[in-house]
């Protein structure tokens, strides 16, 4: 069996609860092992509501951490209000463990390779690469990143042009530092999904009003649907293969700049970074990932 790790701003935008119900209903299935969820934008109701989610979707039992400090990005969605009183497990951030150390922890306990997932900012797992050796473990979190995880996948930068600005790479100082260090440093294979290649495909309109994931999506303004950036990045990591999920691969090294965000790409064949670039119309992606989040 597969085992994944989520990294999500489970923040203002809909597409993560979208995406996040992909990857449950998965777990659910017994497709895959979803290990744990990291939380990387903290608003008030962070924790509670994706407890809430999680708990509506039948996995109430994945543990979930938080970077308490990353209060920076604003907002105030009103599904995460919503979703809160449903929790079960976490009924506030403080119930949470601390994103390094549940990151560390389980990386160190995983008995299989683990891919991570990361539909968010960066920060916490650059803070995860830069960890030393605890009571957890003995070993760095590059170490343990580079024993334990086989892959990351990860919805973030514009690649269809060089020094082009995205959301996650550059929404401020630290989520533009952790980019940078995050290509700078990651030890495994990395495939990026852009901004490019999410934005024009919308998935979610066809819901039945009477669902929490369609209200999450008419809460943030988008009842007809929402572009797909991270449930396109969930089922492309859920196929595994860039190819098989309907993409072309470019291969080479990715590099952010700390001071601006703006991501910059150099072509080399065996690089270890990839972006993608659709090879299916919009409908194939729209098809499936509408199919996934039926109700």
């Amino acid at each position: 069996m597969r085992h994944f790790i989520l990294g999500t701003d489970w923040w203002t935008d809909c597409d993560d609860a979208v995406a996040i119900r992909m990857l449950a209903r998965a777990h659910k299935s017994g497709a895959i092992c979803l290990d744990g969820v990291v939380i990387n934008a903290c608003m008030e109701d962070s924790v509670a509501s994706l407890d809430g989610f999680l708990t509506l979707e039948g996995c109430e039992n994945i543990p979930l951490g938080l970077d308490a400090e990353a209060t920076d990005f604003g907002g105030k969605p009103p599904y995460q209000k919503r979703l809160a009183p449903f929790a079960r497990r976490y009924k506030s951030n403080a119930d949470a463990e601390d994103a390094v150390k549940l990151y560390r922890r389980l990386l160190a306990e995983a008995k299989a390779p683990v891919e991570m997932v990361e539909i968010g900012y960066l920060q916490a797992f650059a803070a995860l690469l830069d960890s030393e050796a605890d009571e957890i473990s003995p070993k760095t979190g590059l170490a343990l990143v580079k024993e334990k995880v086989s892959k990351c996948w990860v919805m973030a930068g514009k690649w269809d042009a060089d020094g082009e600005k995205e959301n996650n790479f550059c929404r401020n100082g630290r989520s533009r530092l952790a980019g940078a260090a995050f290509c700078e440093k990651c030890p495994v294979p990395v495939t990026f999904l852009g901004w490019e290649v999410g934005f024009d495909v919308i998935s979610g309109g066809a819901l039945s009003r009477e669902d929490y994931l369609w209200q999450a999506l008419a809460d943030h303004g988008s009842p007809e649907g929402r572009s797909s950036w991270d449930p396109m990045l969930v089922l492309l990591a859920l196929t595994g293969d860039e190819e098989r999920a309907g993409y072309t691969a470019v291969y080479g090294d990715a590099r952010v700049d700390a001071q601006t965000g703006q991501n910059y790409f150099t072509p080399q064949d065996g690089g270890r970074h990839a972006y993608v670039v659709k090879a299916k119309e919009n409908a194939y992606y729209e098809d499936l990932i509408n199919q996934r989040i039926a109700n």
